[in-house]
């Protein structure tokens, strides 16, 4: 099976806990991510929703830097997770369950959205942008990462992720699912965003636990994150 949705559910009740070796290396790409979303946006005050939350480590990292966080996922026990950690800590989080091509918020309520290691399971990549769109304030921005397509993402996040070093469950990803560049710029502008730069995300040490860290990369061939936004004429983009 490919493109397995359930592998979040499954692990639920530990995902917190350190103790399974793809949920850290999941838990390693936020500082990674982080390290140029924070070059996009000044999070605190921002009304942020992390679309494909899962447990929650980038929502909560986005509230600790002060940001008013929503986060939202198909996978409900993971969001139970999530809402339990976030309580144990202290942390106001709103969590929903829910999709990307029917996102349960009114227009224009978000100035943010960040969407990492999500475009590439959609259903519908347009609906999920178009549903981006319209939840944006004009001037909101789309921060997102996901996973080129193409033999050499495919060779290192199916091949080499998932079959030999098994950082991902093997079936995790499609790679017929994987979303070039090009085609992610273009379903953007269809959806009434405007796209803005891009940078690889990659491996860039390796930590205490001989598990992999990852900041930004110049290579965009496998793993690239990027921006776009909501222009300010809101009869630009619906």
């Amino acid at each position: 099976m490919r493109n397995d949705l359930t592998i979040y559910d499954r692990v639920a009740d530990r995902w917190w806990s350190d103790d399974i070796r793809w949920v850290r290396t999941l838990k390693n790409l936020v500082p990674g991510r982080l390290a140029w979303f924070n070059r996009q946006i000044d999070w605190a005050g921002k009304t942020v929703l992390d679309l494909g939350c899962a447990g929650g480590f980038m929502a909560e990292a986005l509230a600790l830097r002060g940001a008013d966080v929503t986060g939202i996922d198909p996978a409900a026990e993971a969001i139970d997770a999530a809402r339990a950690h976030a309580r144990q800590g202290g942390l106001r989080i709103g969590y929903d369950v829910g999709v990307g091509e029917a996102l349960p918020y009114d227009g224009a309520c978000f100035d943010a959205v960040v969407c990492v290691d999500v475009l590439e399971h959609v259903a519908d990549l347009n609906k999920v942008l178009a549903e981006v769109a319209r939840i944006l304030r004009p001037g909101g921005l789309f921060l997102f990462d996901t996973i080129n397509r193409n033999p050499l993402a495919r060779l290192a996040t199916i091949t080499v992720a998932e079959d030999v070093l098994r950082l991902l469950p093997r079936g995790t990803h499609d790679p017929a699912m994987f979303i070039k560049p090009a085609e992610l710029r273009a379903a953007m502008q269809g959806a009434g965003l405007l796209p803005g730069p891009i940078t690889g995300l990659g491996p860039r040490g390796i930590n205490r636990r001989f598990d992999l860290t990852f900041g930004p990369l110049p290579l965009t061939a496998i793993l690239y994150m990027g921006i776009a936004r909501k222009p300010l004429d809101t009869g630009a983009a619906k």
